[in-house]
Protein backbone atom coordinates (compact mmCIF):
# COMPACT_ATOMS: atom_id res chain seq x y z
CA UNK A 1 0.00 0.00 0.00
CA UNK A 2 1.51 3.29 -0.75
CA UNK A 3 1.78 5.87 1.42
CA UNK A 4 -0.01 9.19 1.04
CA UNK A 5 3.08 11.09 1.46
CA UNK A 6 4.42 9.55 -2.31
CA UNK A 7 0.89 10.88 -3.66
CA UNK A 8 0.84 14.82 -3.07
CA UNK A 9 1.34 17.03 -0.54
CA UNK A 10 -0.47 16.86 2.34
CA UNK A 11 -2.70 20.25 1.58
CA UNK A 12 -3.45 18.54 -1.31
CA UNK A 13 -4.26 15.06 -0.45
CA UNK A 14 -5.95 15.72 2.83
CA UNK A 15 -8.76 17.19 0.17
CA UNK A 16 -13.03 17.90 1.20
CA UNK A 17 -13.67 13.98 0.19
CA UNK A 18 -10.26 12.48 1.84
CA UNK A 19 -11.22 14.41 5.31
CA UNK A 20 -14.82 13.25 5.38
CA UNK A 21 -14.19 9.56 4.60
CA UNK A 22 -11.70 9.52 7.28
CA UNK A 23 -13.44 11.23 9.58
CA UNK A 24 -16.12 8.49 9.15
CA UNK A 25 -14.34 5.66 8.96
CA UNK A 26 -15.22 3.98 12.54
CA UNK A 27 -11.92 2.02 12.90
CA UNK A 28 -9.66 4.79 12.02
CA UNK A 29 -11.39 6.55 14.50
CA UNK A 30 -11.01 4.15 17.00
CA UNK A 31 -7.18 3.69 16.54
CA UNK A 32 -6.73 7.64 16.26
CA UNK A 33 -8.56 7.30 20.09
CA UNK A 34 -6.01 4.78 21.35
CA UNK A 35 -2.72 6.54 19.71
CA UNK A 36 -3.92 9.62 21.40
CA UNK A 37 -4.75 8.19 24.51
CA UNK A 38 -1.16 6.63 24.50
CA UNK A 39 0.53 9.59 23.92
CA UNK A 40 -1.52 11.77 26.43
CA UNK A 41 -0.85 8.57 28.86
CA UNK A 42 3.43 9.25 28.07
CA UNK A 43 2.90 12.99 28.34
CA UNK A 44 3.10 12.04 32.08
CA UNK A 45 1.08 15.00 33.43
CA UNK A 46 0.50 15.90 36.85
CA UNK A 47 -3.34 15.46 37.60
CA UNK A 48 -5.82 18.61 36.42
CA UNK A 49 -6.76 20.42 33.38
CA UNK A 50 -3.25 21.49 31.02
CA UNK A 51 -2.92 23.66 28.45
CA UNK A 52 -1.26 21.15 25.73
CA UNK A 53 -0.73 21.95 21.80
CA UNK A 54 -1.94 19.30 19.14
CA UNK A 55 0.45 19.10 15.93
CA UNK A 56 -1.45 17.75 13.32
CA UNK A 57 -4.77 17.78 14.75
CA UNK A 58 -6.48 16.84 11.35
CA UNK A 59 -10.39 16.64 11.88
CA UNK A 60 -10.39 16.86 15.60
CA UNK A 61 -10.63 13.18 16.28
CA UNK A 62 -7.37 13.41 19.04
CA UNK A 63 -8.48 16.77 20.09
CA UNK A 64 -12.18 15.38 20.89
CA UNK A 65 -9.67 13.11 23.40
CA UNK A 66 -7.91 15.71 24.92
CA UNK A 67 -11.02 17.30 25.41
CA UNK A 68 -12.37 13.93 27.54
CA UNK A 69 -9.39 13.78 29.63
CA UNK A 70 -10.32 17.71 30.97
CA UNK A 71 -7.69 19.58 28.84
CA UNK A 72 -7.68 23.06 27.12
CA UNK A 73 -5.71 22.43 24.08
CA UNK A 74 -4.74 24.22 20.47
CA UNK A 75 -4.55 22.46 17.29
CA UNK A 76 -2.64 23.38 14.10
CA UNK A 77 -2.78 21.42 10.61
CA UNK A 78 -2.14 22.18 7.09
CA UNK A 79 -5.26 20.52 5.46
CA UNK A 80 -8.04 23.29 5.23
CA UNK A 81 -10.37 20.89 4.69
CA UNK A 82 -9.25 18.62 7.87
CA UNK A 83 -10.10 21.73 9.57
CA UNK A 84 -13.36 22.78 8.16
CA UNK A 85 -14.26 19.10 9.14
CA UNK A 86 -13.15 19.66 13.14
CA UNK A 87 -15.24 23.28 13.22
CA UNK A 88 -18.00 21.26 11.48
CA UNK A 89 -17.54 18.27 14.40
CA UNK A 90 -17.67 21.64 16.64
CA UNK A 91 -14.39 20.18 18.47
CA UNK A 92 -13.59 22.13 21.61
CA UNK A 93 -10.18 23.75 20.99
CA UNK A 94 -8.72 26.79 18.95
CA UNK A 95 -7.72 25.24 15.50
CA UNK A 96 -5.45 27.06 13.06
CA UNK A 97 -4.36 26.62 9.28
CA UNK A 98 -0.49 26.16 9.71
CA UNK A 99 2.57 24.36 8.24
CA UNK A 100 4.77 22.78 11.09
CA UNK A 101 7.79 22.77 8.92
CA UNK A 102 7.26 26.47 8.77
CA UNK A 103 8.50 26.86 12.19
CA UNK A 104 5.55 27.53 15.09
CA UNK A 105 4.87 31.30 16.47
CA UNK A 106 3.56 30.80 20.02
CA UNK A 107 4.75 32.82 23.30
CA UNK A 108 7.92 30.81 24.63
CA UNK A 109 6.68 28.44 27.37
CA UNK A 110 2.86 29.00 26.47
CA UNK A 111 2.33 25.19 26.26
CA UNK A 112 2.40 22.32 29.43
CA UNK A 113 2.73 19.80 26.74
CA UNK A 114 2.31 18.47 23.29
CA UNK A 115 0.73 15.40 21.38
CA UNK A 116 1.30 14.70 17.45
CA UNK A 117 -0.60 11.37 15.70
CA UNK A 118 0.32 10.59 12.58
CA UNK A 119 1.97 13.49 11.08
CA UNK A 120 5.80 13.99 12.20
CA UNK A 121 6.81 11.86 9.32
CA UNK A 122 5.43 14.51 6.59
CA UNK A 123 8.72 16.35 7.84
CA UNK A 124 10.57 13.96 5.96
CA UNK A 125 9.09 14.51 2.70
CA UNK A 126 10.58 16.68 -0.04
CA UNK A 127 7.80 17.48 -1.98
CA UNK A 128 8.48 20.75 -3.38
CA UNK A 129 12.11 22.25 -4.08
CA UNK A 130 12.07 24.88 -0.91
CA UNK A 131 10.97 21.64 1.40
CA UNK A 132 13.80 20.54 2.30
CA UNK A 133 13.37 17.92 5.14
CA UNK A 134 16.54 19.03 7.51
CA UNK A 135 15.71 22.46 7.23
CA UNK A 136 11.97 22.31 8.08
CA UNK A 137 13.00 20.09 11.00
CA UNK A 138 15.08 22.59 12.73
CA UNK A 139 12.47 25.17 12.38
CA UNK A 140 9.69 22.93 13.51
CA UNK A 141 11.84 21.28 17.23
CA UNK A 142 13.40 24.92 17.46
CA UNK A 143 9.97 27.30 17.60
CA UNK A 144 8.35 23.84 19.43
CA UNK A 145 11.34 24.00 22.32
CA UNK A 146 10.54 27.40 22.79
CA UNK A 147 6.86 27.16 23.02
CA UNK A 148 6.92 24.55 26.21
CA UNK A 149 7.39 24.87 29.66
CA UNK A 150 10.43 24.01 30.87
CA UNK A 151 10.30 20.28 32.13
CA UNK A 152 7.27 19.85 29.03
CA UNK A 153 6.81 16.54 27.10
CA UNK A 154 6.23 16.48 23.80
CA UNK A 155 4.87 12.63 22.35
CA UNK A 156 4.92 12.14 18.45
CA UNK A 157 3.19 8.71 16.89
CA UNK A 158 4.53 8.50 13.78
CA UNK A 159 5.23 6.03 10.97
CA UNK A 160 8.89 6.64 9.66
CA UNK A 161 9.37 5.09 6.49
CA UNK A 162 13.17 3.76 7.25
CA UNK A 163 15.57 4.59 9.75
CA UNK A 164 17.08 7.30 8.00
CA UNK A 165 13.71 9.20 9.15
CA UNK A 166 14.07 8.30 12.41
CA UNK A 167 17.63 9.61 12.21
CA UNK A 168 16.54 12.87 10.73
CA UNK A 169 14.27 13.63 12.99
CA UNK A 170 15.42 12.61 15.85
CA UNK A 171 19.19 14.06 15.41
CA UNK A 172 17.03 17.60 14.77
CA UNK A 173 14.90 17.29 17.89
CA UNK A 174 17.98 16.77 19.98
CA UNK A 175 20.18 19.36 18.36
CA UNK A 176 17.40 22.38 19.11
CA UNK A 177 17.75 21.33 22.95
CA UNK A 178 15.33 18.19 23.58
CA UNK A 179 16.20 15.14 25.62
CA UNK A 180 14.47 11.53 24.99
CA UNK A 181 14.03 9.00 22.49
CA UNK A 182 12.08 6.36 21.10
CA UNK A 183 9.28 4.23 22.64
CA UNK A 184 7.88 1.48 20.29
CA UNK A 185 5.32 -0.22 21.41
CA UNK A 186 4.38 -4.16 20.66
CA UNK A 187 8.20 -4.31 18.94
CA UNK A 188 7.29 -7.98 18.41
CA UNK A 189 4.70 -7.61 15.98
CA UNK A 190 4.32 -6.35 12.17
CA UNK A 191 1.33 -5.49 12.69
CA UNK A 192 0.41 -3.54 16.37
CA UNK A 193 3.97 -2.22 16.25
CA UNK A 194 3.53 1.73 17.13
CA UNK A 195 6.12 4.33 17.20
CA UNK A 196 6.52 7.28 19.73
CA UNK A 197 9.16 9.95 19.79
CA UNK A 198 8.67 10.98 23.41
CA UNK A 199 10.73 14.72 23.98
CA UNK A 200 11.46 16.73 27.35
CA UNK A 201 12.15 19.99 27.05
CA UNK A 202 14.59 22.04 29.50
CA UNK A 203 15.67 18.57 31.03
CA UNK A 204 19.39 17.01 30.99
CA UNK A 205 19.83 13.74 29.67
CA UNK A 206 20.87 12.64 32.64
CA UNK A 207 17.76 13.22 34.40
CA UNK A 208 15.67 11.95 31.79
CA UNK A 209 13.86 8.62 32.54
CA UNK A 210 12.05 7.06 29.67
CA UNK A 211 9.15 5.30 30.26
CA UNK A 212 8.43 1.51 29.81
CA UNK A 213 7.40 0.27 26.30
CA UNK A 214 4.35 -1.80 26.24
CA UNK A 215 4.63 -5.52 25.21
CA UNK A 216 3.70 -8.74 25.33
CA UNK A 217 1.29 -8.52 22.14
CA UNK A 218 -0.94 -11.75 21.55
CA UNK A 219 -3.19 -10.90 18.94
CA UNK A 220 -5.83 -9.71 20.83
CA UNK A 221 -6.43 -6.22 22.16
CA UNK A 222 -3.36 -4.75 20.82
CA UNK A 223 -4.00 -5.39 17.26
CA UNK A 224 -6.44 -3.16 17.57
CA UNK A 225 -4.21 -0.43 17.89
CA UNK A 226 -4.10 -0.35 14.23
CA UNK A 227 -1.36 -1.99 11.78
CA UNK A 228 0.88 -0.09 9.36
CA UNK A 229 -2.07 -0.17 6.09
CA UNK A 230 -3.77 2.53 8.44
CA UNK A 231 -0.38 4.69 8.42
CA UNK A 232 -0.36 8.14 7.65
CA UNK A 233 -4.22 8.83 8.89
CA UNK A 234 -3.40 13.05 9.80
CA UNK A 235 -1.41 15.40 8.43
CA UNK A 236 0.34 18.18 9.92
Amino acid sequence: MSRPEHEAPPEIFYNDEEARKYTTNSRMIEIQSRMSERCIELLNLPAGSHYLLDIGCGSGLSGEVLSEKGHVWVGIDISRSMLGVARERGCEGDVFLWDMGQGLSFRPGAFDGAISVSALQWLCNQDKSENVPQRRSKRFFQTLYNSLSKGARAVFQFYPEAPQSIELITSAAMRCGFSGGLVVDYPESTKAKKYYLVLFAGTTGDRVQMPAAKSGWMGGAAADAGSDSDEDATVA
